[in-house]
């Protein structure tokens, strides 16, 4: 049997925020937590979940990982996670780039 994958683990400074983000975004609900760790998931038989954990430092680099998102309504969609907390990014995409890049709240500067 070849592995599967069990969560997307996730750093942040502030887990509550980005946990209630993430299951609004997904539609997921919280699984487990405490002060060192919230899980999240669709229910708890289904894989994969993300599971936040506290980390002290900031973000000092670009993310080596991102998740990819679909939706029959992009820009509805855009619109809904936007307002949920979420922000556009410029990562030097064309403005005639089928996707859209956003900041979940998780980013430094990010005012709640």
């Amino acid at each position: 049997m070849a592995a599967r994958v069990y969560h997307l683990a996730v750093d942040a400074h502030d887990l509550p925020l980005l946990a209630r983000f993430w299951s609004a975004v997904l539609d997921w609900k919280v699984l487990f937590e405490d002060a060192e760790e919230i899980v999240i998931g669709a229910d708890e038989s289904a894989w994969p979940g993300m599971c936040f954990l506290p980390v002290p430092e900031g973000k000092t680099v670009k993310n080596r990982l991102h998740i990819d998102l679909a939706s029959d309504d992009r820009d509805t969609e855009v619109e809904r996670l936007i307002g949920l907390g979420a922000r556009r990014a410029d990562v030097g995409q064309d403005p005639d780039a089928t996707w859209v890049v956003l900041e979940d709240p998780n980013t430094p500067d990010y005012q709640f």
